[in-house]
């Protein structure tokens, strides 16, 4: 089961780091092994086009550069001044660069280096619908089409399997900024659930992290795929004329590694991250024709963008002291990655198109922006405690071996260095408690261990006659709190104790006790034993629904109905304590305007009759007075009043969500239990049961009808031997199929909630 980290250690919570920040040269984290300062690699890809501009854009032959051309604006007249070539030098230019291409020669060093104790960041940026998704994610209906986030969890897993000596773990967590707000891709997962408080960027000695992003662990690569194609299906998409699929947000997917070796004396492990960003694309509104909603992302996507470039322009400076990371959320979140102790690289995309070429040049610019800034990567080292106890634990032995041999050649035999055994610590407790009745004159000392023992065993045997004290005395009478007032004055009302408290029927030298056997005790009763959930027999026919509700309200849904009920009764009282406030606020209120009245009587009164001054001050007489006191205090009431309803209306709120989520908790796991229980063929039940690949409420119960046992065993087979990109794509498509599935059925669930509130 997986868990939600909130400081994202990760659930799994519930907390996602992006560790890699820019510190001072020579300086280092505990745990860094700093290695040399390395320059941001950055690379360009063209996307493919039938009207590429060979005129205005050629590559050197190289493959490292590429120079623009712009013929000059013969409107300008004949001074013109305006610059129409411009060359930029780089790491690589991909152009009609295959999926397989861009990943050998971007990711693969980053992620093997990873594996290694390296952290790395692999950013795409460049203007919509360039090809940044594609090359980030690729197509995921086609295994052949993959980009570098799903090769990089191939690569991650491969090389897993060839490092035996090694135990190595994998978590990711996926993070979406969207309008400059932070959302997790991920929180649609059945065990994690949507976070009750908004996520936000935390920064400690560590780096920075998100505190509430879930993390996930993955033990095999379908797993990480289908967390993937998870967070995909969440993103947020949108069309203009640009870009039919245009990404509306930044999403960073990060994987964390964390390598131990097998040999138990190792007591170094390394860990590390790999950040893929995929930066959303810069847009001019006057080509994309953005309107309303699309308008209102492009605004924050461009705002975004040109914040990381104002970073990275600081970061280039050598003589800036301040860089100016939290201007928004996305320069936040990496603040690690730019700049930091991390392999950095940048794919930039452009168009190949002459009427892009000024966005074309502008993405250039960032990329040789980029190549100016360093970084120092470093090995991420830390220490196992429980490997360093054990090996402490060892050395501690061999300290003992050796101080025992040197005690024997000074004859010191005597003195013994291991911990006590029960024999000796029953001795000690048998002088002690013989010193205490007075049967041993003193207890014999030989070393300082013995003088700590018999210490322990004093508040051993003390804490053992306390206990014998209060279970006779419990035995005897039924002990009743002197404050529990209830207790005593039904106890009263039987006779058993008089008014003073003493019990009634005592007699010289005797007594009897009032007791209270325990109720499994009591002749004619039975012992409760623990309620159970007997797995009942299968009907032939499905019950109603409202009769199965009833039942699985009592049984396997008892725990979500308590919750249930509880949080109902919670708002239910607060809902009859705002009602009374605000009857208290409305009587408040008519006193008030009663009051006010009668002041103003008053006034008019006094007015008629002729105003009185002492001293520039106005004279009334003591009714008036009292009632300017009595307004005052009534406002002073009615305020006070006034801020516990909006308290109140506040506690509603959040219990009235509360009591929405358990409602919908409920009718889900119920819809889940009905079909499995007895809408699911028999011969699939074991598959559904707890320790199985299948979880529940994860499989349409559609394709559990359709198709048998099998006939699936079949259907497998046949897909692993007709797949064409062979048994390395197995695993890429059983999570792209098992993600469809999985979002079908909850699309038809929901769609039969709303039938049947309809």
């Amino acid at each position: 089961m997986a868990t939600l980290y909130t400081a994202r250690q990760p659930r799994v919570g519930s907390v996602g780091g992006f560790g890699c920040g820019r510190r001072v040269p020579g300086a280092s984290l505990p745990g860094e092994r700093m290695g040399t300062r390395k320059k941001v690699h950055t690379f360009v890809r063209v996307k493919p086009t039938d009207d590429f501009a060979h005129e205005m854009i050629r590559y050197g032959d190289d493959k490292r550069s590429i120079d623009i051309h712009l013929k000059k604006d013969i409107r300008r007249g004949v001074v013109n001044n305006q610059q129409t070539d411009w060359s930029f030098k780089l790491d690589g230019v991909l152009h009609d660069a295959s999926q397989d291409l861009v990943y050998e020669t971007v990711a693969k060093d980053v992620v093997s280096q990873a594996l290694d104790g390296y952290n790395g960041t692999i950013m795409c940026y460049g203007q919509t619908g360039a090809g940044k998704t594609y090359t980030m994610t690729g197509a995921t209906e086609n295994y052949k089409h993959r980009g570098i986030l799903p090769r990089a969890l191939q690569q991650v897993f491969r090389t897993i399997e060839e490092r035996p000596t090694h135990a190595i773990t994998v978590r990711v967590s996926y993070l979406e900024i969207y309008n400059e707000s932070l959302f997790d891709l991920l929180s649609t997962l059945p065990y994690v659930g949507p976070s009750v408080t908004p996520m936000t960027i935390v920064e400690n000695p560590q780096g920075v992290f998100i505190k509430g992003l879930s993390v996930h662990l993955t033990s095999q690569e379908e797993d990480a795929f289908s967390l993937l194609f998870e967070g995909e299906t969440n993103r947020i998409i949108a069309s203009h004329t640009m870009n039919k699929n245009s990404s509306r947000s930044h999403c960073i997917f990060t994987i964390y590694l964390e390598a131990h070796s097998r040999t138990l004396s190792e007591e170094k492990y390394i860990t590390s991250k790999i950040n893929l960003v995929d930066l959303a694309g810069s847009e001019r509104l006057g080509k994309s024709g953005s309107e309303g909603r699309v308008l209102k992302e492009a605004t924050c996507i461009n705002k975004s963008l040109s914040f990381l470039e104002q970073a990275i322009i600081a970061l280039g400076d050598q003589k800036r002291d301040h860089i100016p990371f939290r201007q928004c959320k996305l320069t936040h979140a990496l603040k690690d990655s730019l700049g930091g102790n991390c392999n950095m690289v940048l794919v930039t995309n452009i168009y190949g198109e002459a009427a892009q070429l000024e966005e074309t040049l502008s993405s250039l610019r960032f990329a040789s922006r980029m190549k100016l800034v360093t970084t120092q990567p470093a090995i991420n080292e830390k220490y196992d405690t429980e490997r360093m106890v054990k090996n402490l634990e060892k050395e501690l032995a061999l300290l003992k071996q050796e101080l025992a041999i040197h005690d024997s050649l000074t004859n010191r035999t005597f003195v013994t260095y291991d911990p006590m055994d029960e024999i000796q610590i029953a001795e000690i407790n048998s002088q002690v408690r013989r010193y205490l009745e007075g049967t041993l004159d003193e207890i014999d000392i030989i070393d300082l261990r013995q003088i700590k023992e018999v210490f322990n065993q004093f508040r051993v045997v003390l804490s053992q006659q306390e206990q014998e004290v209060e279970s006779t005395l419990r035995r005897k009478y039924t002990l009743i709190d002197r404050n529990d007032f209830a207790a005593i004055s039904a106890v009263q009302k039987v006779g058993l104790v008089d008014v003073d408290g003493h019990l009634v029927g005592e007699t010289e030298g005797q007594n009897f006790g009032l007791g209270v056997a325990p109720f499994s005790t009591k002749p004619g009763k039975k012992a409760k034993s623990k309620k159970t959930f007997k797995e009942p027999l299968r009907p032939d026919t499905p019950p109603s629904k409202p009769v199965a509700f009833e039942e699985f309200k009592n049984e396997q849904g008892s725990e979500i109905n308590r919750i249930f009920k509880e949080n109902k009764s919670i708002l239910n009282e607060r809902r009859k304590r705002a009602s009374e406030t605000t009857q208290r606020i409305n009587a408040i209120k008519r006193e008030i305007d009663v009051t006010k009245e009668a002041l103003n009587f008053q006034k008019s009164l006094r007015e008629k009759q002729g105003e009185y001054e002492n001293k520039g001050l106005m004279i009334i007489d003591e009714e008036e007075f009292l009632l300017i006191l009595k307004l005052k205090d009534l406002k002073k009431q009615y305020r006070s009043e006034y801020q516990d309803l909006r308290d109140l209306r506040a506690e509603i709120q959040y219990c009235q969500h509360l009591v929405d989520q358990c409602r919908h908790r409920l009718l889900m796991e119920f819809d889940i239990w009905y079909n499995e229980s007895f809408v699911i063929p028999e011969d699939m039940q074991m598959a559904l049961k707890p320790g199985s690949s299948i979880r529940p409420g994860m499989v349409p119960v559609n394709r559990i009808v359709s198709l048998g046992e099998d006939d699936q065993d079949k259907f497998s087979q046949l897909q692993q031997r007709v797949l064409p990109e062979g048994p390395d794509s197995i695993s890429f498509y059983n999570a792209k199929v098992k993600t469809e599935q999985k979002h079908n059925y909850l699309k038809t669930m929901m769609g039969l909630q709303q039938a049947h509130r309809k």
